[in-house]
């Protein structure tokens, strides 16, 4: 088992602990790489949404299904877009591996009439899942991604 580990890494069976620490450190530091760079691709796509906000009257509602972002990036990307754009409800989704997840976000002046919890609770009861959360900012999954497209709608 050593010498297939060894020649997987591409190390001598004698210098497998010291490989093996290398490819530790380096796997770190590219998940904080890939981290940074998750956030600066929910950034840049949140500045683009801002354009697809629905004007409601003193209202933005803005409902996106986005790829490639996982449940931190979508949550960065709501508080980032209820800063950007004042009194609005925020509702970004996106699958992975076929599972939904959802982040409502409702901004301050609104959550007497609107709550993200129990928007968000709406939305997965219809792709087959539950969340919950405060007032102002809610998290779901579920497991029907085939659903989500009339859901959001």
């Amino acid at each position: 088992m050593l010498k297939e580990i060894s020649e997987l890494v591409n190390s001598g069976v004698n210098d497998l602990v010291s490989k093996v620490r290398q490819i530790n450190d380096s796997n770190r530091t590219l998940e904080k790489e890939i981290e940074f760079l998750k956030k600066k691709i929910a950034k840049n796509a949140g500045n683009e949404m801002v354009d697809q906000a629905i004007d409601l009257g003193d209202v933005k509602l803005l409902v996106a299904n986005v790829e490639g972002f996982n449940t931190k990036s979508l949550r960065d990307s709501v508080d980032q877009l209820k800063n950007k754009l004042g009194s609005s409800v925020i509702v970004l989704a996106t699958v992975s591996d076929n599972k939904v997840s959802l982040v409502v976000g409702v901004s301050k002046n609104l959550t007497e009439k609107i709550k993200a919890g129990q928007l968000v609770n709406m939305i997965a009861e219809q792709v087959g899942g539950k969340g919950g959360g405060r007032p102002d900012m809610a998290m779901a999954g579920g497991t029907e991604s085939s659903a989500l497209p009339s859901a959001l709608e």
